[in-house]
């Protein structure tokens, strides 16, 4: 049985932050949530929090730093599963909204940094993620190209664009509905649209 929080090492007391804050993430409006909360919810003071952490920009920034590392390393071991670029790209797909319906909380939060005005961590977190996921994206479709089996003619940039918009427009679309897991529901079906525009042509 897992300890209560107040009595776990530094480490993993941050990894349980993590996760509490993703939680509350899914419960209400990220904006909303204070340190207070999370304290609250985890049984601690503030104070023990701030032991670890010196203020909620920093807990956000460690919770996008958590979302970047699992969903690139979730994604890349998709991908690695398959010799084809096109099942690789549909795999990656597939395991992104896997990962999403599993923590309907961290949309909210990457949303909710990229509309903040002004520069912060958290932000530029989220805008380096977009970034590391677009090279991996790119890497697989000029590979698809030079294999055949992608249309020669295609855009490595807007395609990547695409793939990362249709995940964003399902997550969006999940969320208006209040039914998170409707983008499980949808993604084959609206992976397959994308998979007909950017194969070669027999």
């Amino acid at each position: 049985m897992q300890p209560p929080a107040k009595h776990l090492p530094a480490e993993e007391r941050r990894a349980v932050t993590v996760e509490t804050v993703i939680e509350l993430a899914g419960e209400q409006n990220p904006s909303d949530i204070t340190t207070s909360a999370i304290a609250r919810r985890m049984g601690l003071t503030q104070g023990a929090l701030f032991r670890h952490f010196p203020n909620k920009e920093a807990i956000i920034g460690e919770v996008m730093e958590w979302v970047a590392e699992r969903l690139l390393n979730r994604i890349d071991k998709a991908a690695r599963a398959h010799a084809s670029p096109l099942a690789a790209l549909e795999a990656m797909f597939l395991a992104h909204v896997d990962f999403v319906a599993e923590h309907p909380g961290i949309p909210r939060m990457l949303f909710g940094e990229l509309q903040r005005a002004g520069e912060t961590a958290p932000k530029r977190m989220v805008r380096t993620l977009i970034c590391r996921y677009g090279e991996r994206l790119g890497r697989l479709i000029d590979q698809g190209k030079e294999s055949g089996e992608l249309d020669d003619r295609l855009d490595p940039e807007a395609a990547t664009t695409l793939f990362i918009g249709t995940i964003q427009g399902l997550v969006m679309q999940s969320m208006l509905a209040g039914d998170v897991q409707r983008i499980r529901r949808e993604a084959p079906r609206v992976f397959g649209v994308y998979r007909r525009g950017i194969r070669r042509k027999p």
